[in-house]
């Protein structure tokens, strides 16, 4: 626990100083704000809750990967993840400390977006249960990509397109049946689903959304060992 400790208090200093990390938890929020206040509310053709749930499934599939991946092809930049598997820090207990630090930020984000929305209270906790497993998933897979980034501009490089896939997939779904059959294995679009019609409810795509996760730390736990003392 101490070693998890430490890797938080750091990473949470080290956030506060990245202004390229921090405005992707504000400006999502910010761009859902508008557009719903300027744009849905008052059309009578367009949800209440259509750019809520869209920049919240951007988000976490964009957003989230980005974060995860810039952070650690920082610490691999500057050596520190190096020292740190010298030091004998386990896979579990870096990825605690980084991921936690993110994963709070993105709680605070999902908020933003479940007030914008005006979710009912049971809609409101089914969107924050996708969102903060969808937050998980999203941070193991952007920490196992920063992994094999030499340094953070290769990072951006390999997150990228990764990234618009699953964040842009969910939009595309809505309109294309073969996306839609596609992005169903992935959880960014679970998340869409749910929020898209929440008398579903939750259990399936939590499902789906958790053998994501279970897939992507196996494949984070291989990145750390094969790649975390090397150059």
């Amino acid at each position: 626990m101490r070693s998890v400790q430490a890797i938080f208090v750091k990473q949470a200093k080290d956030m506060t100083k990245n202004f390229s990390v921090l405005i992707m938890f504000v400006i999502f929020p910010l761009v859902a704000f508008g557009m719903t206040h300027f744009v849905a509310r008052g059309n009578d053709d367009i949800s209440d809750t259509m750019f809520t749930t869209m920049m919240a499934g951007i988000f976490v599939g964009m957003a989230l990967i980005q974060s995860a991946c810039t952070v650690i092809a920082e610490d691999r930049e500057k050596k520190s993840l190096r020292f740190l598997v010298i030091a004998g820090v386990k896979p579990l207990a870096y990825l605690l400390g980084i991921g936690g630090v993110i994963f709070i930020a993105s709680v605070l984000s999902s908020l933003a977006f479940g007030y914008i929305g005006g979710f009912s209270q049971d809609e409101f906790i089914a969107f924050m249960l996708v969102m903060m497993s969808g937050a998980i998933a999203s941070i193991i897979l952007g920490a196992t990509i920063g992994i094999y980034a030499k340094n953070q501009q290769a990072a951006t490089g390999l997150s990228m397109p990764v990234a618009v896939v699953l964040g842009f997939a969910p939009m595309v779904a809505q309109f294309n049946e073969r996306v839609e059959n596609f992005a169903g294995f992935f959880y960014t679009q679970q998340i869409n689903v749910v929020v898209n019609n929440f008398s579903e409810g939750v259990a399936q795509p939590l499902a789906v959304i958790w053998i994501n996760i279970a897939v992507l730390a196996v494949l984070f736990v291989i990145a750390y060992v094969k790649k975390g003392l090397k150059e």
